[in-house]
């Protein structure tokens, strides 16, 4: 069992900044890919970025590229989500996720453990 508890959320103006946190209890980040998914209001949810499971490497979708940044700190067991120049299409409650199987995806379902998901609101 993995427990995640996403924090950091809120609501800023249109180039501002968050960071979010994800934090994971009962096994360790270390072990598992990690990924960022987002849901904005009537849209399905999408891919935001991931971490593999080494911490060797990121990837992002392209929507979000250069601004986001996926980290990990291994010591606190939780993965971050630093997000810069905001946009208001970035609206959206944001969920970490672990993959037990190993190796990152970009398709929701394939994914085994949730949070319970963080508000992100950009006004313009």
């Amino acid at each position: 069992q993995v427990q995640l508890v996403e924090s950091g959320g809120g609501l800023v103006q249109a180039g501002g900044s968050l960071r979010l946190s994800c934090a994971a209890s009962g096994r360790t980040f270390s072990d598992y890919a990690t990924g960022w998914f987002r849901q904005g209001p009537g849209k399905e949810r999408e891919f935001v970025a991931a971490l593999t499971w080494n911490g060797s490497s990121t990837y992002y979708a392209d929507s979000v590229k250069g601004r986001f940044t996926i980290s990990r700190d291994n010591a606190k067991n939780t993965v971050y989500l630093q997000m810069n120049s905001l946009k208001p299409e970035d609206t959206a409650v944001y969920y970490c996720a672990v993959r037990l199987a190993g190796g990152w995806r970009v398709r929701a379902y394939e994914y085994d453990y949730w949070g319970q998901g963080t508000q992100v609101t950009i006004s313009s």
